[in-house]
């Protein structure tokens, strides 16, 4: 589906109320969160997003959100049009994070949540997910074999596929040592030079000292995404699997000054996740975990696999009115409903037509029956 149909569905779901009827009927179901999920900060429609959560929602940082959520009786209630809670989330901890969130964050008064990666931190080196993006734009060769393949980097759709193959591995690494090893040989092989400058200031990580001064504010909280952002579920070692989880969060603790609840898991689908990162998780005594798998949060909903809505600051405030609603979801159903619908419909109406021509063709043959005589002679009324 294009992004100009997506927002005209989008518009008309809010113009014609349903996203209003969404939200009601959200309400109605007792308490409930909502939890978005932003990455990048910069280059988008913020601000605009920002402001039509904090007229329809009840913001809050996500700590104090979950809270909310599974102890309500520590919290006063405030009656029954009480407004849905809603925890927006960061994940990774860019740079635009800071320049960009936090100053919408202290302007509008409405609190965040940033889920950092201690490790890239700590080496202030870009994240796996861009370094193909940033090899491939930097590279000093035209052609280059890895794994076995030589690619043609004059030829956009090979250097395409070569971007591909890289983050593939990157992503299904068993190590993180499996990982930067591979990461070393892409360099090499694609003859990157070491002064090459990142023209992309906004997606490296955070420094220590700009999450203090965030979190010194009072509107950023911060939670836990591991050491460096591994796939958990592809990691053969438990005592890695279990230091990239634990690790992450003694050091936030460390550097924050006060304990760490949360943590989101990375890339965060249930293929991604696996039962050693499930257990992992649980082992590390984190109240709480997110993941990005789709949907609303309820009291019965598992603390350590809480949904979340992925939305990104490009889109058009319109669609993140009809996704936080859950009106963009009931939307989708009927989406992927046509191929059963129109199956049944044109069953059934096929079926009627046959009935319908069955039965003339009964009628229309007693009537040419009729009109002729029993006994051979000419159809009545005809010389």
């Amino acid at each position: 589906m294009s992004r100009r149909i997506e927002l005209a569905l989008a518009a008309c779901l809010y113009y014609c109320g349903i996203v209003k009827l969404a939200r009601w009927w959200t309400r109605r179901q007792g308490s409930r969160l909502v939890v978005l999920c932003y990455h990048r900060a910069e280059g988008g429609s913020l601000r605009q997003h920002l402001l039509y959560l904090r007229r329809h929602y009840h913001i809050l940082h996500l700590e104090a959100a979950l809270e909310a959520l599974y102890h309500p009786q520590k919290h006063a209630s405030r009656g029954k049009k009480r407004r849905t809670m809603l925890a927006s989330t960061f994940d990774d901890g860019y740079y635009d994070n800071f320049t960009e969130a936090f100053t919408l964050a202290c302007g509008m008064q409405v609190p965040i949540t940033i889920f950092l990666v201690p490790g890239y931190i700590e080496s202030g080196s870009r994240f796996w997910w861009s370094e193909p993006a940033y090899l491939l734009r930097h590279t000093g060769v035209s052609e280059a074999t890895i794994d076995g393949r030589t690619y043609h980097l004059g030829d956009v759709d090979e250097k395409s596929i070569l971007g591909q193959v890289i983050e593939t591995y990157l992503r299904n690494a068993a190590s993180i040592d499996e990982r930067e090893a591979f990461l070393g040989m892409v360099r090499e092989a694609l003859a990157v030079p070491s002064s090459a400058s990142d023209d992309d200031r906004g997606g490296l990580p955070l420094t220590w000292a700009e999450v203090r001064e965030m979190e010194e504010s009072g509107w950023v909280s911060f939670d836990a995404h591991t050491m460096h952002h591994p796939t958990l579920a592809y990691m053969v070692d438990a005592a890695e699997l279990e230091y990239e989880v634990s690790e992450c969060r003694a050091v936030l603790e460390r550097q924050l000054g006060h304990v760490v609840r949360a943590f989101a898991y990375p890339i965060g689908k249930g293929e991604h996740i696996g039962e050693g990162g499930l257990a992992a998780v649980r082992a590390a005594r984190y109240d709480w975990a997110l993941t990005t798998m789709h949907g609303i949060n309820g009291p019965q909903t598992d603390p350590h696999l809480l949904q979340r809505i992925v939305v990104d600051v490009d889109q058009h405030w319109l669609m993140i009115a009809a996704k936080s609603s859950g009106a963009w979801d009931f939307l989708v159903r009927l989406w992927r409903m046509p191929g059963m619908v129109v199956k049944r419909i044109f069953c059934i109406r096929g079926t009627a037509i046959l009935e319908s021509r069955r039965t003339n063709a009964y009628f229309d043959a007693r009537a040419i029956l009729s009109a002729y005589d029993w006994w051979g002679r000419a159809p009545r009324g005809r010389s």
